[in-house]
This record gives C-alpha cells, sequence and structure tokens, in this order.
C-alpha cells in the first residue's frame, strides 16, 4: 500500500467481521483463519460454536472482534447510544466499527430479509471513511463535523450499534469521552 492509499478490504462470503477488522486496522492481520482460532478459543468444549455460522462461513459475533483487537493491545468500546457522537473525544479513537441492518440478496435481486453487517470506519491522512466491506471502494465522509453527522444517522437506525477502537490504556481511563461530559 502506498502512502497516501487507503487500504480496503471488499466483502466475501460472511467475512465482514474481518474486513472490518482489518479495515479499521488499515492493513491485513486476520483471517478467517485466525478468526476461527479465536472462536475455538472463546469455546473450546462447543461442538457448534456459538461465535460463527454453522456453515463455517464467518458471520463472527461481537466477541470474536473484542479478542481480535486485544491481541493487538486495543480494545472496543461499547457505545452507549442515549449519549450525544458530541462527546467523542475523537483524538483518542483510533476507529470505529458498527454493526448495522443489511439487506441480504442474491446477484441482482434483493431479498425481503435484513442481517446484520460489521464496517469500519478510520481516518485515513486527516479524512474519515467508511471502509463499508460492501463498498466497491472506500468512501470520503470527511472531516470531524461530517463524521459526527455520518455517526449519529447510522445510530438513529434502531438496531444499530457502535464499537470504538481506542487503546487499550485509553479504555481503561476513559479518555474516549470529553472531560466536560459525565461518564
Amino acid at each position: 500500500m502506498s502512502e497516501g492509499e487507503v487500504f480496503h478490504e471488499k466483502q466475501r462470503l460472511e467475512l465482514c467481521a474481518i474486513h472490518a477488522l482489518n479495515n479499521v486496522l488499515q492493513e491485513r492481520v486476520f483471517t478467517k483463519e485466525t478468526a476461527d482460532d479465536i472462536c475455538k478459543r472463546l469455546a473450546p468444549q462447543c461442538v457448534v460454536n456459538p461465535h460463527r455460522s454453522v456453515l463455517g462461513t464467518g458471520n463472527y459475533d461481537v466477541n470474536v472482534i473484542m479478542a481480535a483487537l486485544q491481541s493487538r493491545e486495543l480494545a472496543a468500546v461499547w457505545w452507549d447510544k442515549r449519549r450525544t457522537v458530541q462527546s467523542l473525544c475523537m483524538s483518542k479513537v483510533q476507529g470505529f466499527i458498527l454493526n448495522v441492518p443489511s439487506r441480504v440478496s442474491l446477484g441482482i435481486v434483493s431479498l425481503p430479509l435484513r442481517r446484520r453487517h460489521w464496517l469500519a470506519v478510520r481516518q485515513v491522512n486527516g479524512q474519515y471513511y467508511n471502509l463499508d466491506s460492501k463498498l466497491k471502494s472506500p468512501v470520503c465522509i470527511g472531516g470531524e463535523a461530517e463524521l459526527r453527522t455520518f455517526l449519529s444517522e447510522q445510530l438513529s437506525q434502531d438496531v444499530a450499534e457502535m464499537l470504538l477502537v481506542v487503546r487499550r490504556e485509553v479504555e481503561e481511563d476513559g479518555s474516549w469521552l470529553n472531560s466536560d461530559n459525565p461518564k
């Protein structure tokens, strides 16, 4: 990846959690095999692993994402949607992983089903990007004000959730939240 280029993995199977992790880290770190290993560590006695699809196609849950980030000295902070995104201290957040509803399609046919989808957002070269693996390429969101609007719009969906990707010490001291806002 050359300087100024934005790393962006595209959707394959049900591996959106892996793509979101790699996109937020801006490098290929995790694979299906590493995610499957994490699943086995999380549920070593289970014949059917509760942290991934029974079909072996991915569909990893939040526990896999959190364990993967911990292996990189990072943490995932679950965002309380009752707070306003204005209370985020953006300089302390390395990126965002969102879980949003997504339409299911077979080729060009869209089915009347809704599934959950993981996507990443992060700053690269001073601009924030939507790094959703279902997109053909990264979409520039803009600066901090545009990011706050984007996140607010995403979180306004009833079932959308957001994880803040932060360094472990930032999670521990709570500095991802602006000090003028109560914890």
